[in-house]
């Protein structure tokens, strides 16, 4: 059964051994990582295709950002595009196929925002907003109706219950009314489906991502649903299952504060 999955890493060099480990045991066919923190030349692409993940689509820089793809099939059509004429590499994408026809997979690290959600105030949250409105023109430009995924670290948590308490965060980055708005048009505007909630019922609160800053992130508990993967009607509809590894926030001492979600397709 084709698996693809998303993780923000966080550095992938420094969490190598988590990403290998993380390969071993679910074996995704496709595995799109954020935060690279690297250029192209240091990704370790050596030890992933030694796991079986020798095709590989990066888009890194110095020290920030960054995003891959990580495939067992071959992948064509590899593109970044630049946004906000920012120099920035939070978006990579390939064609490849699962077995039933092309499909092209966008890998996206939409920006924080900062701390201040006042657009007027904090340049990184109008950087934010500006992404957020170009992704959009963009879609309408392109052919993005059927066939396409987009996942990654999205840096919003779009519903009440994909954060610990919608009523405390209203005015937090990430989730407050204008960036969820934003994210919902963006997910209305091409009838994108949202595969972690078509597998895993809104009523339940999910999370990818806790901050470091908690002394004991389970028992608190104050986590966020960040990471996201949507898909055009035609993809969503082979969609068969969806898992949030919860757990990877404690693997190893230096973990990676997202963890992975991995969506099944029959």
């Amino acid at each position: 059964m084709p698996s693809l999955a998303t993780w923000n890493i966080n550095s992938v060099r420094l969490r190598l051994p988590i990403v290998l480990d993380f390969l071993s045991r679910y074996a995704p066919d496709v595995l799109c990582l954020q935060e690279i923190k690297c250029t192209n030349d240091q990704f370790p692409a050596k030890p992933f295709a030694e796991a079986g993940y020798a095709h590989q689509a990066v888009h890194g820089q110095k020290g920030y950002h960054g995003v891959a793809i990580l495939s067992k099939v071959p992948l064509s059509e590899i593109a970044a595009r630049g946004f906000c004429e920012i120099p920035d590499s939070r978006h990579v994408s390939a064609k490849l196929d699962f077995g039933r026809g092309p499909v092209t997979v966008h890998n996206f690290y939409i920006p924080a925002g900062g701390d201040e959600p006042d657009p007027d105030k904090n340049p990184k949250f109008r950087h934010k907003l500006d992404f957020l409105a170009e992704m959009a023109d963009w879609f309408d430009d392109l052919v993005f109706d059927e066939r396409q995924i987009i996942c990654g670290d999205f840096n919003i948590a779009p519903h009440e219950n994909d954060v610990w308490s919608h009523k405390q965060l209203l005015n937090v980055v990430s989730h407050t009314p204008v960036e969820t708005e934003a994210l919902n048009a963006l997910l209305d505007r091409r009838n994108w489906v949202d595969l972690v909630r078509r597998h895993i019922p809104i009523e339940e609160k999910i999370y990818s991502w806790w901050s470091y800053r908690a002394k004991d992130w389970s028992a608190s508990d104050r986590g966020r649903r960040l990471d996201h993967i949507w898909a055009t009607k035609d993809i969503a509809a082979h969609s068969s299952a969806c898992r949030i590894l919860r757990p990877a926030r404690g693997w190893s001492d230096k973990p990676s504060d997202h963890v992975p979600i991995i969506v099944d397709f029959s």
